[in-house]
């Protein structure tokens, strides 16, 4: 055993994956540490899902190389699908069965020792919540207790690694917020939660982050580093009554790339905050807009990856011209 099979849970060098001329997954790489949450965060279509197939075993690489739980991604698939948990953003259970026959017959699939078949089933009741319904039939549970049900069955058999592929699409606020509350619990107990979402929110709730945009990872960092380290451009907070007006306003003025609605007010993106900030004063005064004192802040998630996406259009389209 190497010492990244100490240090890391998963590890990848130039992964890739290509669907004839397209290429999906483009020269990933990366290392997630054990016990650590890792999200990867990017619109549909970015390659996440078709990354977590690799690494789960599903999906063969194109090219490149990895480690799921120390086995290779490549040779070892087998080994690796019995070490780790894996949930999908569609529901893999069984709607005609109840909450207890669906944690039996995944207790089969992953062949759990009779002894500790009854143990493990109580576990997952009660992690999940689920005592009260534990004879209902999984058709009649609310999206947010299917969540939890196929969290508890994807995890049956104390995998050290999950995979959680888009987990909270489509279920409310506080379901999402309370299968947070588990996801933080299992890595309390040291297990690797490596989770896919495009919910930004959600991404402020992992220890890394990658965000990953046609195919290609564009960004590593916890949180914070991204927020502080990775936008050129600064962000000037603008809080109004009527921000939709004011938003072409902000996009006339010089310095200022674009402006985007944000909670009571704006976020306008500007090459200088000190420059910008006396110009969108004086347009707020000479149009009559009421305004707070516009301000410098620490740009979102969301700010730096619209940041970032852009940038590398951009990127793209010099290239696209360079060539004609």
């Amino acid at each position: 055993m190497t010492e990244n099979d100490h240090t890391y849970a998963v590890t990848l060098r130039d992964l890739e994956k290509r669907f004839g001329d397209f290429v999906a997954v483009n020269k990933v790489s990366l290392d997630v540490k054990k016990g650590e949450i890792f999200g990867f965060l990017g619109p549909n279509g970015a390659g996440k899902s078709t990354t977590i197939r690799m690494l789960c075993g599903i999906l063969m690489p194109s090219g490149g190389s990895g480690t799921v739980a120390g086995f290779d991604i490549i040779r070892e698939t087998e080994e690796i699908k019995k070490n780790i948990g894996y949930m999908s953003q569609r529901f893999s259970l069984y709607e005609d069965l109840t909450v207890e026959e669906n944690i039996d017959f995944f207790s089969g699939i992953y062949k759990i020792p009779g002894e500790k078949k009854k143990a493990r089933k109580e576990w997952v009741i009660g992690m999940a919540g689920l005592a009260e319904r534990r004879n209902s039939m999984t058709s009649t549970l609310s999206g947010g207790w299917k969540q939890r049900l196929a969290l508890g069955c994807a995890i049956l058999h104390e995998p050290p690694i999950i995979f959680l592929d888009e987990p909270t699409s489509g279920v409310d606020p506080i379901s999402r917020r309370n299968f947070w509350d588990l996801i933080y619990h299992m890595s309390g107990e040291g297990v690797t939660v490596f989770v896919t979402t495009h919910y930004m929110d959600e991404a402020e709730y992992c220890d890394r982050l990658g965000l990953i945009y046609r195919g290609e990872l564009i960004a590593l960092g916890t949180p914070e580093e991204l927020k502080t380290g990775h936008m050129p451009e600064e962000i000037v907070e603008v809080l109004c009554e009527h921000p939709q007006e004011i938003m072409e306003l902000m996009e006339e003025l010089p310095g200022v790339r674009h402006a985007a609605l944000f909670g009571r007010g704006l976020h306008v993106v500007v090459d200088q905050a000190t420059e910008a900030i006396p110009l969108i004063t004086a347009k707020l005064k000479a149009t009559g807009h009421r305004a707070s004192q516009p301000e410098k802040i620490v740009p979102s998630l969301e700010d730096v990856f619209v940041s970032l996406i852009e940038a590398r259009d951009r990127q793209e389209e010099e290239q696209r011209e360079f060539k004609k």
